[in-house]
């Protein structure tokens, strides 16, 4: 599915989907968010990602919210989250979100309906989250696959102009996973608006047209995949190293990193001549060499490895 091309310059801030300025929120000790400005334009779909205790969470909680940043301000289409939300405007599919055990997939996703003044019609709804024919079946019949999308289908209903989506793809398998992505390529394809945090990082190469990278409750890495690719730097060297050893890996010039896996390995490096030269010396038998750019995930491991701190658990 193809990039499409949105601006994303800061003076459309005014008419923005969404606008965070100077954003912070401290767990004691802790900065879960520490000063996170980020302005999304309407139709753009956005990959937040970052290691465990990043902030994540915290900054979409303030995006919806369901917490009050310390210092800072968040808009959605120019109002307050909470009056967002109560306007319709925002839909949030969020992990841990539970389903009535007693109720249908239809009755649940029509309750949710009847809480909002311009509801999609829940047929609509179930058919653009896939579960038409789980329309009578209750909860406690569903795979976990098909609870995500009945959440999609919650998230939905109320026809909002932002979606919300914190892993949305948890749990189901790769055909599902590609049906809800196309699904979510239909919504935006109308103009709608997708944040979405995930692990899976092809899902951000594949589907989205920005990634925002967070580390210790910061921003530290903006743009399109090609973008965040570049901040990385560098190249990937992967090779058959027969009887290459961690130490005279380890001892190779220029590099950021690798992972040695029995007789093959894989180097990041910030000067992969140099790297490969020495490579060749230091194991005379390499072979089955290749190079290539730092993909999303090595840009994602240089941009934010090393992280320690924890965001609170709730």
């Amino acid at each position: 599915m193809g990039t499409r091309e949105i601006s994303r310059d800061p003076a459309v801030a005014a008419g923005a989907a969404v606008h965070l300025t100077g954003l912070r929120k401290h767990y004691g000790e802790v900065r879960a968010v520490d000063g996170v400005d980020l302005t999304i334009a309407p139709g753009e779909v956005v990959a937040l990602l970052g290691p465990n205790g990043a902030g994540k969470s915290t900054t979409v909680d303030l995006l919806l919210g369901l917490s009050t940043p310390d210092s800072g301000t968040a808009s959605v289409f120019g109002r307050t989250p909470f009056d967002a939300v109560r306007a319709g405007m925002i839909g949030a599919m969020l992990q841990g979100g539970a389903l009535l055990e007693d109720l249908t997939v239809g009755e649940t996703v029509g309750m949710v309906a009847a809480l909002h003044h311009r509801p999609m019609p829940v047929r609509e709804a179930l058919r653009r989250a896939g579960i038409e024919d789980l329309a009578n079946r209750r909860a406690t019949k569903l795979s976990g696959g098909q609870k995500q999308r009945v959440r999609f289908a919650v998230a939905l209903v109320s026809d909002p102009d932002l979606l919300v989506l914190d892993e949305p793809t948890a749990a189901m398998d790769v055909g599902t996973r590609r049906e809800f992505w196309k699904s979510m390529y239909e919504f935006t394809d109308s103009g709608r608006t997708v944040l979405f945090a995930t692990h899976y990082l092809e899902e951000a190469e594949e589907f989205a047209d920005r990634v925002v990278l967070l580390r210790a409750g910061k921003i530290v890495a903006d743009g399109s995949v090609a973008e965040v690719r570049a901040l990385a730097g560098g190249r990937t060297i992967r090779a058959g190293v027969p009887g290459a050893t961690e130490p005279v890996i380890a001892a190779l010039p220029a590099i950021t990193g690798y992972e040695l896996r029995g007789d093959r390995v894989a180097i990041s490096s910030a000067d992969s001549d140099t790297t490969l030269r020495a490579l060749m010396a230091a194991v005379p038998a390499v072979h089955d060499i290749e190079i290539g750019a730092v993909g999303l995930e090595g840009a994602f491991l240089s941009l934010t490895g090393d992280e320690t701190d924890q965001e609170p658990t709730r």
